[in-house]
């Protein structure tokens, strides 16, 4: 076990203080970056300096604007939106050109990259999430893998994952595409007849039911990324372009011990999706044609003419009405309420919840500008998830799989029961940098003390560890003006 006493540069608290002092140098770059910035634009455009700044941010927020329009219309509606949102952008650059003010654009945009750069680099020295806690294992001797042949496209036949397995002594069983098979009962039953390892090569959904019946029986779950997308995998540091590398865990192992989601009482690795993505998925038409099925529904969702009024309690935290709600095992590094981000961990034992709530093209501007800081989007920690709606049954989406679900919705974590048991030799999971908060550089730029959103300085526990922030206990209250209510909404008031 590494020391944590030890203050002579080489124990936690002198990794500490150099992460500190290395972060404190990005710092001071990124603001010198800013002021860079700010001076070629003023300096470099002279009169005309207001006009890169403005004209960019009017660009920007135009461009939001028309996509939201291009979201929540159809036909025409539809199409002068997609114009606006494709125009903005493509104006402001005629205008650089014209108004000869396009070096002074590329040299300011160039500076202000390097700034964010700059300030990512100092927040990730202080922000750098320890690596989860590994244990050597014996290994297995009669595992048995679990295989999809049609997920991925097919990736079991592709890479030859049948053979391969068997080779290092794992039974394997191929689930049936054209009939209906659970997963999680062709998982109990190997228990029975003697497997001491539980596997799955399949998307995350298959990845699930098998997870909650080796959690449930304590014995090794071996996760093969042969589904489509993989992000339990990714999140696990494995090689989601070579499904083979992750059989290397049968001889050459060792354990992660990791968080499992529960859904009223379905498991779930990834997320659970509330709302028009859950809403959308429902469609029959959505597995082989997405992006037309959702522009189909989205007007009607994001206008709140379809789909279940939603109330969402996390501890303190209120939210009304979100036309979309993602809530994932562990939370992402970023508030992506598509959930395309990445986990920093998957065993910090809370759930991570995000909520958008977009109120016209106003609001969608400046969402364009603010991103994840703006006031669309909600994102907290909780061990405990509640929806509420005005329907007996809500469409929901586990780990993208389309369910519908009685009312009152629970989310709930079972920290660390899940044994994964994974390669030693693996990629590991990408770091996610952290989202830019210039009030923490400007800190860390003039030797400020900086804390964590708990209040603790960075020397006194080595890097910020974000798995470690407690749930949040603010109370937010998201509302939007109803349509007028039906009969029997009226008769309940």
């Amino acid at each position: 076990m590494s020391s944590t006493g030890s203050t002579d540069g080489t124990g936690r608290h002198g990794t500490a203080d150099r992460d500190v002092r290395r972060a404190r140098h990005w710092a001071r770059v990124a603001l010198l970056m800013v002021v860079g910035a700010a001076l070629v634009v003023t300096l470099g455009a002279g009169s005309g300096g207001w006009l890169v700044l403005v004209g960019g941010l009017v660009g920007l927020a135009v461009a939001g604007a028309g996509l939201w329009w291009a979201l929540t219309h159809r036909r025409l509606g539809r199409l002068l939106g997609a114009v606006v949102a494709v125009g903005a952008p493509v104006g402001v650059i005629v205008m650089y050109a014209a108004s000869g003010l396009w070096p002074v654009a590329v040299g300011g945009l160039s500076l202000w990259a390097a700034a964010l750069a700059s300030a990512r680099s100092a927040l990730r020295k202080l922000r750098r999430p320890r690596a989860m806690r590994t244990r050597r294992t014996p290994r297995p001797r009669r595992p048995v893998l679990i295989m999809n042949p049609r997920s991925g496209g097919g990736k079991v036949e592709r890479h030859d994952l049948v053979t391969r397995a068997e080779t290092l002594g794992c039974r394997v069983i191929l689930i049936d595409p054209d009939a209906p098979t659970d997963p999680g009962l062709e998982a109990t039953r190997a228990l029975a007849a003697g497997a001491d390892c539980l596997g799955v090569a399949g998307g995350d959904g298959t990845q699930a039911q098998v997870a909650a019946v080796a959690a449930a029986h304590g014995v090794p779950f071996l996760v093969v990324p042969a589904g489509t997308r993989n992000h339990f995998a990714m999140d696990l540091g494995l090689d989601r372009a070579d499904p083979v590398r992750s059989l290397d865990a049968l001889t050459d192992g060792v354990e992660l011990r990791v968080d499992l989601g529960d859904v009223d009482g379905r498991p779930f690795v990834n997320t659970v999706s509330f709302g028009a993505y859950a809403e959308i998925v429902q469609s029959p038409e959505y597995r082989d044609a997405k992006t037309a099925t959702a522009l189909e529904h989205l007007p009607d969702l994001l206008a709140g003419e379809a789909g279940a009024t939603l109330d969402v309690r996390v501890d303190d935290t209120v939210l009304h009405d979100p036309q979309a709600v993602l809530v994932s095992n562990n939370p992402y590094a970023r508030a992506d309420p598509l959930g395309g981000g990445r986990r920093p961990r998957l065993d910090s034992g809370t759930l991570g919840v995000i909520g958008i709530r977009v109120e016209g093209a106003a609001r969608a501007a400046e969402l364009a500008l603010r991103g994840e800081r703006a006031g669309s989007i909600t994102s907290v920690t909780s061990r405990r998830v509640d929806v509420a709606a005005d329907q007996d049954r809500i469409p929901v989406a586990v780990d993208g799989e389309a369910l519908v679900l009685p009312t009152p919705v629970v989310c709930t974590l079972r920290p660390g029961v899940l044994r994964v048991r994974v390669p030693r030799r693996r990629p590991g999971a990408t770091y996610a940098p952290p989202s830019v908060d210039w009030r923490h550089i400007v800190d860390l730029a003039f030797n400020r003390p900086w804390r964590d959103p708990d209040g603790e300085d960075p020397q006194d526990r080595g890097v910020i560890d974000p798995s470690e922030t407690r749930p949040a206990r603010r109370t937010t209250t998201v509302e939007r003006r109803a349509p007028a209510p039906s009969s029997k909404e009226a008769g309940d008031a």
